[in-house]
């Protein structure tokens, strides 16, 4: 076991827009983690971001040696998600910790190999749900839960932005798309609210006139649950700036916004009305990533499993495929009933001081996602 004193070292694997504008700013307000290197492909990233950090970089055919060294102890992966098990496998296999962008992977395959590596490894696996880990969401699940709100049995979502064409995820197919990027937000959230997993799943899309994205760019899902409750998503990647649910049980109802993204004036909050009291619960925006790097070294170094583990990120990607085929199809995709082992628990809290995020025109060599 690790000294409390030990910083678990992370090397970030991929430098993107989340890697430079969240991950590798955040991770400066733990106590108990620290930027050791980057991989990446990109010299000019490689050059320009060890620098600015102070770290090694490396391109992606080093890292077996990183992986076999004793210089990093856990991996930000941050790669396109469909690359994810290209590079997960290998560290996990390594005996080395994973702490894994969403959505996990693009096939139900695929996260259940990343699994089986974890397992074979023996390190941590966390797939980075940093709301799981953010105040206003931990208390409203757990308050869900509770049964402050009655029995549950609607939630409602909408989750859009103007998103850039140019972007490599506007012309990479469905598992870049709105879907999985936008829309695990509402539908992770819904599935610990209601602490249940879905049975079928609705889904209609249409491309806007004009877009040349190369998959349905604004997407309406529908989704049954036990008990009869049902919930409905709307993502887009056409549209103005938009993120919300409301959540409505036989005693109160709650609307989130903001309720999905990160970084200043996103403090997740929300208004509970139940019966006629009306409460007004704001938050403050906190360092979300940094939030959930801190959990993650902590679990690591109590040799603690991690809550949002392979299991939870395996939940929403049975999902996200199911949405793909009923797109295709046209038909409704029944999913065999499944239950959690794990739930967002109010320890996971984490409530660090907002760092400063680098503007678009400060991070090296990216195509902004927001047009």
């Amino acid at each position: 076991m690790f000294g409390l004193t030990k910083k678990i070292r992370y090397a970030v694997v991929g430098g993107g827009q989340i890697s430079q504008q969240a991950f590798m700013p955040g991770i400066g307000q733990t106590k108990h983690s620290e930027l050791a290197a980057l991989v990446t492909g990109d010299p000019v990233k490689a050059d320009k971001l060890a620098k600015q950090y102070g770290i090694p970089a490396y391109h992606y055919d080093d890292l077996p040696k990183l992986i076999a060294g004793d210089e990093i102890d856990a991996f930000y992966i941050a790669t396109p998600n469909f690359k994810h098990r290209q590079y997960a496998v290998p560290v996990l296999e390594g005996g080395k910790h994973v702490l894994l962008e969403k959505a996990m992977e693009a096939s139900v395959e695929d996260c259940e190999a990343i699994i089986a590596a974890q397992k074979k490894g023996g390190g941590k696996l966390m797939i980075a749900y940093r709301l799981h880990c953010e105040p206003g969401t931990v208390e409203l699940i757990t308050r869900a839960q509770k049964g402050d709100f009655g029995r549950l049995m609607m939630f409602n979502s909408t989750f859009g932005q103007n998103f850039s064409e140019e972007n490599h995820r506007g012309h990479s197919g469905y598992w870049a798309g709105p879907v999985p990027d936008s829309g695990t937000y509402p539908l992770n959230a819904v599935r610990n609210l209601f602490g249940e997993e879905p049975l079928e799943v609705r889904a209609i899309g249409v491309k806007t006139p004009g877009r040349s994205f190369n998959f349905h760019d604004t997407v309406s899902v529908t989704l049954t649950f036990p008990d009869n409750r049902l919930a409905h998503f709307l993502v887009s990647y056409a549209c103005s700036m938009v993120e919300e649910f409301t959540l409505v049980g036989d005693k109160g109802t709650v609307h989130a916004a903001p309720c999905f993204m990160f970084g200043p004036g996103e403090g997740i909050s929300y208004t509970a009305t139940i019966g006629e009291k009306k409460e007004e619960r704001p938050h403050k925006a906190v360092e979300q990533f940094g939030g959930e790097t801190d959990y993650f070294s902590e679990c690591i170094l109590n040799d603690r499993d991690p809550e949002p583990n392979g299991e939870e990120g395996l939940m929403d990607v049975r999902v996200l495929a199911a949405i793909e085929r009923a797109l295709e199809t046209g038909e409704v995709q029944k999913l065999a009933p499944a239950k959690r082992s794990r739930h967002v628990e109010p320890d996971q809290v984490r409530d660090l001081k907002l760092t400063k995020e680098p503007t678009p025109d400060q991070m090296i060599s990216i195509v902004p996602q927001s047009a």
